[in-house]
Parts: structure tokens; C-alpha cells; sequence
């Protein structure tokens, strides 16, 4: 089967398309023939050398994909030959054929195409866990930074969805208006000052971080009392102060969380929460943006729109030849 790996580590160039023999079907597993496998930034730092598969999982890059079952283990009961799916990976959706545990897939839900599936799997599980990881309610105040991009897009319309006050950051008046008309109150990052503007709001209860260490204290002075700020990103470094006076005086928490290398059980107990909490949101109030496809062979050009930051939503590969 074909697959887009890397020679060695470094820029887009470094991503090149190659051939691996086709998975082996454990006894709980499925196989999926891709139909289009989402781009994430994850996926950019495997690239890097920053961020490797997990033990056992293929050394090239994909954390989700959409598809058709073309085989079945032999314990698996949930799926048959020919359903369509999307799974959450911990590794190599960047090829024609996934081998994934059954439980780690989820149907294609009515309404969606195969490449809008894509694109959804792997943020609607980053989204919940984490909006569960902070004990997020009804009515609380939601700050999502990054809501442009291919999980803050998504996490604004489930904190939406789920009745939560969502706000939002944005670079630019355009990209700010694009999360506004997906339920959030946007904050321009660019022309305003967010820590301001949510303190003068009362303070963020939960905030979504994916910038990391260049935020924290700003975002600490953003909290409510009794906030909790989800790091789920370090785009902007891993390193910062932390004032503790602070921290303790607003009685506010600190969560750091990752997906991909969460022991099996637990990414299978989020598939099913997503499956059983976010699913039936799709598409009336959950949808995918899908800011560009490109072919599998075409890797790197996905990966040099994803580094570019022009992108809204997500970019996503396909496998038809």
C-alpha cells in the first residue's frame, strides 16, 4: 500500500510517498480502507522529529481517517465488511489502509462526507476529553484560544452546543467574524488585549489552551476564581512562570492533557463519550470546516498550508489514486 512518510526529519520537503506492506488485523481489530485522513499539528511535529508514534503504532504520520471496513477481526461484532467509519489513531492514517482497534472507530454520521469525517474525529475526541478534564458545565464561561483552527472550530460549536458561554480568539477581523458566526463572542487577538476583555466579562471558568508556555500567565490572569485552564498545546512554547500567589488566591487548576498516548482503555472510553455525547450533535450543531484537500501525494503541500497559518478549519488528505 502506499504511504506518505518522511526521509528524515525537517521542513515539508522531508515528506515523500512510499510503499509499506498492508496492516495485519489483530483479533479485536479492523481494517479500513482510508478514503481521506485528517492533517494535524501533531503531525507537523512528527515531521519535525519532535513528536514520535507511540510504541507500536506506524512511524508515519495520521491521527485520523475515514473509510470503509474491508475486513474484520475475529472478535469484533460491532462492524461489518463495508460500513463506512472514521477512527482515532495513534499513528499512520497517512496511507490506503488503517488496522485499528474496533473501539476506536466511530460510523460516519449521516449528513458528512468522508473527508468532513475525517476532519472530525481526532478534534470532537480532544474537545470532549478535555472539556470533561476541566468538569465544564452548562452556563460556565469557555475560552477557546486558537478558534480558528482545527480544534478550536470545534470546540466552539460543542461548548455551544452543550450551552456553555463561548468565547474566542482570532487573528484578524475576518477569521473573528468566521468563529462569531460559529456561536462564539470572538476577541481579535491582533487589536485586542484577551486577558482584558475577559476579565472585564468576569472571567473565563474553563480555557482551551493550545498556545502553552507564552500564555500561561496571561491566561492565569484571565481565570475566574476557581478556573481551570486545559494546556493542550504548546504552540508558542513549553516554558513559562507561574505565579502561585496568584494561582492559589484564585483557587484555579491547571490541566495538561494528551490523547494519542493514552493507554487504550481510556481513548476507547472518549470514543464511546463522543459517540454517545458529541455524535448526536452532527451536523445539525457540530460540522466540520474543511479549508482544503489534497491528495496523499500531495503531503507536503497539506503540510505547507497547515505551517502557513492561513488555514480555518482543518486540511485533510484523500487516497483516491
Amino acid at each position: 500500500m502506499r504511504i506518505a512518510t518522511s526521509h528524515g526529519f525537517g521542513g515539508p520537503e522531508v515528506l515523500t510517498i512510499g510503499e509499506a506492506p498492508s496492516p495485519q488485523v489483530g483479533t479485536h481489530d479492523i481494517l479500513i480502507q482510508v478514503r481521506a485522513a485528517g492533517v494535524n499539528r501533531a503531525d507537523l511535529l512528527q515531521r519535525e522529529g519532535r513528536y514520535p508514534s507511540p510504541p507500536g503504532a506506524p512511524p508515519w504520520p495520521g491521527l485520523e481517517v475515514a473509510g470503509v471496513v474491508a475486513e474484520i477481526g475475529d472478535a469484533v461484532t460491532r462492524w461489518q465488511v463495508g460500513d463506512e467509519v472514521c477512527a482515532l489513531l495513534p499513528g499512520g492514517g497517512y496511507a490506503d489502509q488503517v488496522a485499528v482497534d474496533a473501539d476506536l472507530a466511530l460510523p460516519v454520521p449521516d449528513g458528512l462526507t468522508m473527508v468532513e469525517a475525517a476532519g472530525l474525529v481526532e478534534a470532537a475526541c480532544t474537545v470532549w476529553s478535555n472539556l470533561h478534564e476541566a468538569d465544564a458545565r452548562a452556563g460556565e464561561r469557555v475560552l477557546v484560544h486558537g478558534g480558528s483552527g482545527g480544534v478550536g472550530h470545534i470546540a466552539i460549536q460543542i461548548a455551544a452546543a452543550l450551552d456553555m458561554e463561548v468565547w474566542a480568539t482570532a487573528g484578524g477581523p475576518e477569521r473573528a467574524a468566521r468563529c462569531a458566526a460559529l456561536g462564539a463572542r470572538a476577541i481579535d487577538y491582533r487589536a485586542d488585549d484577551f486577558t482584558t476583555v475577559m476579565t472585564n466579562a468576569g472571567g473565563a471558568d474553563v480555557i482551551l489552551d493550545v498556545v502553552g508556555g507564552a500564555y500561561l500567565a496571561r491566561n492565569l490572569e484571565a481565570l475566574a476564581t476557581g478556573g481551570r485552564l486545559v494546556v493542550i498545546g504548546m504552540q508558542r512554547g513549553a516554558r513559562a512562570e507561574l505565579d502561585l500567589g496568584r494561582l492559589l488566591m484564585m483557587r484555579a487548576r491547571i490541566i495538561g492533557t494528551t490523547l494519542r498516548s493514552r493507554p487504550l482503555a481510556e481513548r476507547q472510553a472518549i470514543v464511546a463519550a463522543v459517540r454517545e455525547h458529541v455524535w448526536p450533535l452532527v451536523p445539525g450543531q457540530v460540522r466540520p470546516i474543511i479549508h482544503v484537500t489534497e491528495p496523499l501525494e500531495s503531503a507536503a503541500d497539506a503540510h505547507r498550508a497547515l505551517d502557513s497559518g492561513d488555514v480555518f478549519g482543518k486540511v485533510v488528505l484523500t487516497t483516491d489514486p
